[in-house]
């Protein structure tokens, strides 16, 4: 949008629409909850907005679950010295906030903060300890939408509706409640009898990616873009689909930014805020789940520690750190793994020597072990969205550990492949979870390995690992600074 006074007309709109601070609001008509499309003539409403801050004024801040002093200071536009001098009971080593806790945060205004509306809590957005006992195939079943009929090929297998959702849900971590209340709320997948007719169900245009299943992946994409985005700080703004500005309120957390996030690529306007509002898409999950904010699940607590972990591969061996931090499923956000490649005869995908396999980072239970990928639950209780959880993906199906094998550190687990998704060679490519949240290889939790620690590179898959005065730079190449050995001091 080129006018000016368009935009800043537009950004007043959704500056003051739709939205209160949370006060539980009542839903919408069931009728409303089942059309596909939100209406575009929703009734405006003020809603409060944020002063302008005199500079380094400290405001009150209650901490999140995840909120880490870099994030903070990224939306507050301040620094962490400063945060850490307003807030002396807080060390110098600190990872993660506990939740909770209040906080003085040096505040530096910038214009155009948005809706202070939280939408869901973050423990909604994650498949994480809450889903625990939720079945989402008797959920569909009890439901007459088209959905329980949707049939679908996915992943070497046709799949049904709700499987389709299970399987996204797995693959990007993200709550199947959520899945299915964008379903309903944009194509009436649980309530409406008759499949939609239009393609691209949930807006987005990507060329080949027409089908309720795909158009479901680019949304879990973008949502996990929007999430972790906010988690660590590298996204204070995104655009509409007008090009309006949209400045997310400091104080917001991470699972309602990432569902604006996720209306900002295909909405704009009065459409934008209603379906960010309580009227919008929330409206539609407490109609299906019930107030995910009666639920007080913490998904990552304060001081949160990572356990020892070891360089999956065997001592005597040389290895090459072919990538830096990147995403740990899809693309962009999280930039969660990493990846190893064994000696190379020169091609890229080749099956590499018998002794050259993967070995388990710590003890767990295989609970998960398919094209893709394999989880290792280190809390053993069975379930990877409870505790520490590595993921591991591009293992050979030929000679990979099933679900159900309890590993020790350093057992073998399977040779790293082609297999398993798009790759330029043979490689294992490995990331974290704590409840179900992905972790960011660098940070305050940085991924560590027999005390190599991960730090991120200028671009997605650069990067370095450090270890005193030992430093391996990523590359591709798999070249002599790349290469790392088990046991180096």
């Amino acid at each position: 949008m080129k006018n000016p006074a368009q935009k800043i007309a537009l950004l007043i709109i959704i500056f003051f629409s739709g939205c209160n601070f949370r006060q539980y609001p009542t839903p919408v008509e069931s009728t409303l909850l089942s059309t596909p499309e939100p209406a575009s003539t929703t009734q405006a409403t003020l809603q409060p907005t944020r002063p302008a801050y005199k500079p380094a004024e400290l405001v009150d801040y209650t901490a999140q679950s995840g909120d880490t002093l870099p994030a903070l200071a990224s939306r507050f536009n301040t620094s962490i010295a400063e945060i850490l001098q307003a807030n002396p009971g807080i060390p110098r080593e600190a990872t993660t906030m506990p939740p909770g806790m209040p906080m003085k945060i040096p505040i530096y205004f910038r214009a155009l903060w948005a809706n202070p509306y939280q939408i869901i809590p973050d423990h909604a957005f994650i498949n994480g300890p809450s889903l625990i006992g939720f079945n989402t195939s008797a959920f569909v079943a009890d439901s007459p939408g088209w959905l329980k009929e949707y049939t679908t090929y996915a992943s070497g297998e046709w799949r049904n509706g709700a499987e389709i959702v299970d399987l996204i849900a797995a693959n990007y971590s993200i709550s199947p409640k959520l899945l299915l209340a964008i379903l309903e709320y944009q194509g009436g997948a649980l309530t409406q009898p008759q499949p939609p007719i239009k393609k691209k169900l949930l807006g987005f245009q990507r060329p080949y990616y027409d089908t309720p299943y795909l158009q479901l992946v680019i949304a879990a994409n973008t949502l996990n873009n929007g999430y972790y985005g906010w988690r660590t700080g590298s996204m204070i703004e995104f655009e509409l689909t007008d090009q309006t500005i949209v400045r997310p309120d400091p104080w917001q957390n991470a699972g309602s930014v990432a569902i604006q996030y996720y209306f900002s690529t295909i909405r704009a306007g009065t459409l934008y805020a209603n379906d960010t509002g309580p009227n919008g898409l929330y409206a539609t999950y407490i109609k299906l789940f019930g107030d995910p904010w009666q639920d007080q699940t913490i998904l990552m607590p304060g001081s949160l520690q990572q356990p020892e972990f070891k360089l999956p591969f065997s001592r005597g061996y040389i290895w090459s750190y072919t990538g830096g931090p990147h995403t740990g499923w899809g693309s962009g956000e999280p930039f969660s793994s990493i990846d190893f490649a064994p000696p190379s005869n020169g091609s890229g995908c080749f099956v590499p020597d018998k002794n050259l396999y993967v070995t388990a980072m710590a003890d767990g239970l295989v609970v998960r072990s398919g094209i893709n990928g394999l989880v290792q639950d280190l809390d053993n209780d069975g379930d990877e969205r409870t505790g520490w959880a590595i993921f591991y993906l591009h293992l050979a199906a030929k000679g990979r550990v099933p679900a159900g094998e309890q590993l020790s550190a350093g057992d073998y687990i399977g040779y790293p492949s082609c297999e398993g998704g798009r790759v330029t060679g043979t490689h294992v490519h490995i990331g974290r979870k704590y409840n179900g949240e992905w972790v960011s290889a660098d940070g305050s939790l940085p991924f560590t390995m027999d005390g190599w620690i991960t730090r991120n590179g200028e671009e997605v898959y650069q990067g370095t690992l450090e270890k005193g005065n030992h430093i391996v730079t990523a590359c591709e190449c798999s070249n002599y600074l790349s290469q790392i050995q088990v046991g180096i001091k």
